[in-house]
């Protein structure tokens, strides 16, 4: 009996620590990747509820031509896991979007967010410090003020250069699903949350109050058709926004016309094929990401299979419509089986909105010219993790003649996924997030 109980301690010790590996390694999961305004600085969250921010190397940005070097600026913990313990419900601390403010003074802000709480971060850095105060001692501690019997002129030290990262803002309760989408006004005092059902108008100097300005809950569950799946602010016009759905519709919304935007200025969506109609064609037609072009023109969404540039000024259909992994189409039970056809894929628009890029699967990221037609398939993997170092253009093998570097189709690893993105906005850098690795990629001179 003694020995069948050791052994089962071990066995129970063994599999503690296996859970305790698999937990860590899921905490390090990169779940948002985002560039500041002016491109100096890059955040990442992670699954962990950490945030990561980048900075740019100065001499790399002096050096001809141009580096793009990013080194480890600050870290911190953004959220923390919570239990709701009305719903039983247990809230994770998964950052889930950072979005960067404007910069206005020596200070960066960003509000990050997890399912139900948003927050309002300030970054700021000290290189000096106060020397010869005269109710404090050299340890900080407070003196008797009796043995106080002279006064000293504080005197301002230089020291060691310490960044430092403070809530500013909470803004709780307000939504409840799960928060999926938060984008800033272009007036710089506002911004919107968005959830399954709901979109939040918020106002950056009050926490405890928000506007709900689109809100698509049915009065009976059950006849739910859609939900929410992301929306954005126009970059220009502080009254318009749009927000995509599962219905793979994009709906643009006009603040001026009424205080409750249930009514859209305008939809946007392709008529479907008849003939191509499928199990699954609900299920890939559905928008995972929307954004807006920096010249507020154009926006692009992205769904399943494929990434589609729409004008503002036509909405029966896309004007540009780019093939991601067409190649995965006929690979749709097997996606189905493994979950990985509810996989949510970023996209996103470099700097002059002349470039679109997303991800895929076994670490591929395309990059499509919407001028040229032309696309590129890339891997982000260790084996090419070093300085100088030039990507080979990547292609899957589908049939036909099959070149040396070709992969096929049945040896993806579809673990292995580029779900975030994000492009340097004035140069073309690139950070893309592959699992629990960020890489960062710069065009070559």
């Amino acid at each position: 009996i003694a020995k069948i109980r050791l052994l089962s301690d071990n066995v129970y010790c063994r599999l503690i620590l296996i859970i305790f590996s698999i937990i860590i390694l899921t905490a390090d999961i990169i779940s948002c990747v985002e560039f500041n305004c002016d491109g100096e600085l890059l955040a990442t969250g992670d699954k962990g509820g950490r945030v990561v921010i980048f900075q740019r190397d100065p001499l790399s940005k002096l050096s001809v031509p141009r580096r793009g070097e990013y080194n480890v600026y600050s870290t911190f913990q953004s959220h923390e896991p919570e239990f709701d313990y009305l719903k039983s419900l247990e809230i994770e601390e998964k950052i889930n979007k950072i979005r960067w403010l404007k910069r206005k003074n020596p200070a960066h802000f960003l509000l990050s967010t997890n399912d139900k709480t948003i927050k309002l971060w300030k970054i700021s850095e000290r290189d000096k410090r106060i020397d010869g105060t005269n109710l404090k001692d050299e340890s900080g501690l407070l003196r008797d003020p009796t043995s106080i019997t002279t006064l000293r002129v504080p005197v301002v030290r230089p020291m060691e250069l310490m960044v430092e990262a403070s809530p500013r803002k909470i803004f709780a309760n307000a939504h409840t699903y799960h928060i999926n989408s938060i984008s800033v006004n272009s007036d710089q005092e506002t911004y919107l949350s968005a959830d399954d059902l709901r979109i939040n108008l918020w106002h950056l100097e009050i926490t405890d109050q928000s506007f709900n300005i689109v809100d698509i809950k049915p009065a009976n569950m059950e006849e739910l058709t859609e939900v929410i799946t992301a929306a954005e602010f126009h970059p220009l016009h502080c009254n318009v926004f749009i927000y995509s759905s599962s219905k793979g519709t994009i709906r643009l919304c006009d603040m001026r016309a009424s205080a409750l935007c249930d009514q859209h200025a305008k939809i946007f969506e392709e008529p479907e094929d008849p003939t191509s109609r499928s199990f699954f064609s609900e299920i890939i037609s559905s928008i995972s990401d929307v954004k807006f072009s920096n010249s507020g023109r154009y926006m692009i969404s992205r769904d399943y299979l494929s990434i589609k540039v729409w004008d503002l000024h036509m909405d029966n259909k896309p004007v540009e419509c780019f093939h991601v992994h067409e190649y995965l189409r006929s690979k749709l039970c097997t996606l189905y089986e493994n979950d990985c056809i509810f996989d949510k894929f970023e996209c996103c628009w470099n700097g002059v909105d002349n470039y679109v890029m997303t991800g895929s699967y076994n670490n591929f990221f395309r990059v499509f010219d919407r001028y040229s037609k032309r696309d590129i398939t890339l891997e982000a993997s260790k084996d090419i993790a070093k300085p100088k170092t030039v990507l080979r253009p990547r292609k899957v093998y589908t049939g036909g003649r099959r070149k040396k570097d070709d992969i096929s189709v049945d040896c993806l690893d579809f673990n292995r996924k580029i779900l975030h993105t994000a492009w340097h906005p004035q140069e073309n850098i690139v950070a893309v997030a592959a699992t629990n690795n960020l890489y960062i990629f710069q065009e070559k001179f």
